[in-house]
């Protein structure tokens, strides 16, 4: 056994003894700059910086359509490109953005369409993918929606006898 242990560890000094050839010789210049750069770069981010982050459409009536537009700015380092743009439900519509990228310095603008759906105070939420460091940005609106005055008025429920 221990001629067979220490054959082995020969053979595996021999191996790694073998290549004498160095290393540094092997390593190509020009793909050493072509990786910095290439690093330098991946840590530069576009930043979606918005005029507005949040809209309040303050009191509308049920079912009354508003919108609002919502105009942001690169102010980060590389291009910018908004893969998406999503609400929170059905009854918020964003609509109208650029697919195209943004250089730095750069402005654009979507718009969030409300149909008036819901009561009371409303706010949804609206998710920007992009292609930032978070991946992801939001911005809400809010509305108080007032009753519907042609809404049929449920009749009033009896109250229960009280028994004795």
């Amino acid at each position: 056994m221990k001629k067979a242990i220490l054959g082995l560890a020969a053979l595996c000094l021999i191996a790694f003894t073998s290549c004498k050839e160095d290393a540094s010789k092997k390593i190509n210049e020009e793909n050493v700059a072509v990786a910095a750069e290439r690093d330098a770069n991946s840590s530069k981010f576009p930043v979606l910086t918005f005029d507005k982050s949040a809209h309040d459409f303050g009191e509308i009536e049920a079912k009354q359509n508003v919108e609002t537009v919502f105009a942001y700015t690169n102010t980060g380092d590389a291009p910018l490109v908004i893969t998406d743009i999503k609400s929170s439900c059905g009854c918020t519509v964003p609509q109208d953005w650029s697919k195209e990228p943004l250089n730095p310095g750069d402005k654009g603008q979507f718009t969030v369409k409300f149909n008036g759906s819901g009561a009371n105070k409303v706010s949804k939420t609206v998710t920007i993918t992009a292609n930032t460091e978070s991946g992801k940005e939001k911005v809400n609106i809010t509305a108080f929606v007032k009753p519907d005055p042609n809404a049929p008025v449920k009749p009033a429920q009896a109250a229960a006898p009280v028994v004795k």
